[in-house]
């Protein structure tokens, strides 16, 4: 089955934040945990910004790359997804998130209403968790197992995860 042309423009978009953001953990990784501590800022300094639909982008994103705008609008259509993944940048701690999705949109009612946060511009972990997260989940791996696979992934730097459920 051929896939969408559409989706295979999302795949390849990802699959590059991926790697760009994959660059950012590398460096994280080299340096120790410390270096989050920049994270107990967030909860006061994430500008909120609300949208009336889930697919218009807030202006903040305006500034960033075509890559971030991408991670976003698609967070957006994986809050089931991403509310099952954890991230691993402090924020459970600093800002109160509870899972990777906390890191982008702050708040999204039935009617389509989004509040967006800056909070994931600003983080490269947050930014790699949901790539490789909906990456993932778009070719077909189960839910578990991408969960797994971060939860993995992540505790080799000794991070503190969101206190997401577990599966």
């Amino acid at each position: 089955m051929a896939m969408p042309r559409k989706t295979g423009w999302m795949i390849v978009t990802l699959s590059a934040s991926l790697a760009l953001a994959a660059c950012g953990q590398a460096e994280q990784k080299t340096a120790s945990h410390t270096d989050h501590a920049k994270h107990t800022t967030h909860a006061g300094t994430d500008q909120l910004e609300q949208t009336s639909s889930p697919t218009l982008a807030p202006s903040f994103l305006k500034e960033t790359d075509s890559s971030t705008q991408t991670i976003y609008l698609s967070v957006a259509k994986h809050q089931d997804l991403l509310e099952k993944m954890p991230c691993y940048c402090g924020c459970g701690e600093s800002a109160g998130h509870t899972s990777n999705y906390d890191c982008f949109i702050a708040d999204q009612t039935e009617s389509g209403q989004t509040t967006w946060t800056t909070h994931g511009i600003t983080c490269g972990t947050c930014l790699d968790i949901a790539a490789q997260s909906i990456v993932a989940y778009q070719q077909g791996t189960p839910i578990k197992q991408i969960r797994d696979d971060i939860d993995t992934a992540y505790a080799k730097t000794g991070a503190t995860p969101t206190p997401t459920p577990a599966l």
